[in-house]
């Protein structure tokens, strides 16, 4: 991420200054230089409407000024404005102001009597950091709403695929990391003893007995190595010996970091489709 000379040089400058002559000096300096938007006043209590008016990219700010000096100037720009970083730099000749400007939220510092060069290259300076810090921020907020798209089309996505496994199938179910159910769509519960969450029992998930042991055990093992699984078929006995089999298909999820977090899949009762 750069920053051009022109997109400097058409940076927005504001002037405060209560004497006449340094407006005029500093004005003739930046245009001369090639900065197209040089403004100025000599009314600090201005300041924070214009800046809220036009968003200026550098504020050169006297500190010392009739009614209102430059650091009430800050004060003010800190607390009306939402803008976190303040493009302040204070124009001052009294060397002991220079820190407290700092702390009070100044970025930088011009000395009285001006050193031209000096002038120019901390103007420079400064715009190409705040025109860094805005590219910056506008990216985030692009990034940001990028994201939120991102994430709504995941989520319509997602409403989409439980809605056809739905009508493909009897059930859609999710396990979590311990092997509980965690959702389940479809008469899952009635068919197979199944509920949400954990239960008190030799398994997670499942209500013991009348299980085929050995189709448990395989599909057991299939999970616990994190494997993908499609169309196993498992029986069960119901209380009146009546048999019933099952077909079920399974994948792990992971998280972003690639930490395993459970497994979803769908699945449907053969016994009732013979």
């Amino acid at each position: 991420m750069t920053v051009t000379t022109q997109e400097i040089l058409n940076a927005g400058i504001l002037i405060v200054d209560d004497q006449e002559a340094n407006i005029s000096l500093l004005t003739q300096l930046l245009e001369g230089a090639g900065y197209t938007r040089v403004a100025s006043t000599m009314n600090p209590k201005e300041v924070c409407a214009l800046h809220r008016q036009h968003r200026y990219d550098a504020i050169l700010l006297d500190l010392q000024m009739p009614e209102m000096d430059g650091f009430q100037v800050m004060a003010a720009l800190k607390t009306s404005l939402a803008d976190q970083y303040l493009p302040v730099i204070v124009i001052t000749a009294q060397p002991g102001h220079k820190l407290r400007a700092l702390e009070a939220g100044a970025r930088d510092f011009i000395s009285k009597p001006f050193d031209l060069a000096e002038v120019r290259m901390r103007i420079r300076n400064m715009l190409e950091v705040r025109l860094l810090y805005r590219k910056l921020d506008d990216y985030n907020k692009r990034l940001e709403l990028a994201v939120q798209a991102r994430t709504a089309e995941l989520r319509e996505s997602e409403a989409r695929f439980r809605g056809l496994t739905e009508l493909a199938s009897d059930w859609y179910w999710e396990q979590d990391e311990t092997g509980a159910f965690t959702k389940v769509s479809g008469p899952v519960q009635e068919m197979m003893g199944i509920q949400v969450g954990p239960l008190v029992g030799e398994s997670p998930g499942y209500l013991s007995g009348g299980w085929n042991e050995a189709e448990r055990s395989f599909l057991r093992e299939t999970i616990g190595s994190r494997q993908p699984f499609l169309d196993f078929v498992f029986s069960h006995v119901d209380a009146d010996g009546a048999q019933r089999k099952f077909q079920v298909s399974g994948e792990p999820m992971f998280s972003e970091s690639c930490r395993f977090i459970g497994y979803r899949g769908i699945g449907v009762e053969l016994t009732a489709k013979a």
